[in-house]
């Protein structure tokens, strides 16, 4: 049951980058649409969001910080902490593991993106 709430809020955070993402190529849209980005009007009292890689550099650290804290986790483990039982060294490799094939499938994506975009015919 542990696991299947970590990987829902691991599912849950991959839904909100998207939902970020697909908002601000709405904006993007919009503002090529009005003639420039400069013109689009933002309503008072909300925050700009995150350029792409703004997000992806977020993202690495959350993976990151996510190794550190398994491998952190398994070090006390295996010294013989009390506090630490194998349970939760599990969830936090697992959930370290799911973390970093995301990311690699997001960085895979942007490669094939670029790819695509250099072979079109000038």
């Amino acid at each position: 049951m542990v696991q299947r709430a970590d990987i829902n809020s691991v599912l849950s955070d991959i839904r909100s980058l998207r939902s970020q993402m697909m908002q601000n190529q709405r904006v993007e849209q919009e503002g090529q649409l009005n003639g420039t980005l400069d013109r689009v009007r933002k309503p008072e009292g909300t925050q700009e969001t995150a350029g792409f890689g703004d997000m992806l550099k977020q993202a690495v650290n959350q993976v990151n910080d996510l190794q550190q804290t398994s491998g952190d986790m398994r070090t006390a483990y295996e010294q013989g902490d009390p506090n630490v039982d194998i349970t939760r060294v599990m969830i936090a490799s697992q959930k370290a593991s799911v973390s970093f094939e995301a990311l690699t499938q997001v960085r895979n994506r942007v490669v094939k993106a670029y790819e695509d975009i250099m072979n079109m015919p000038v």
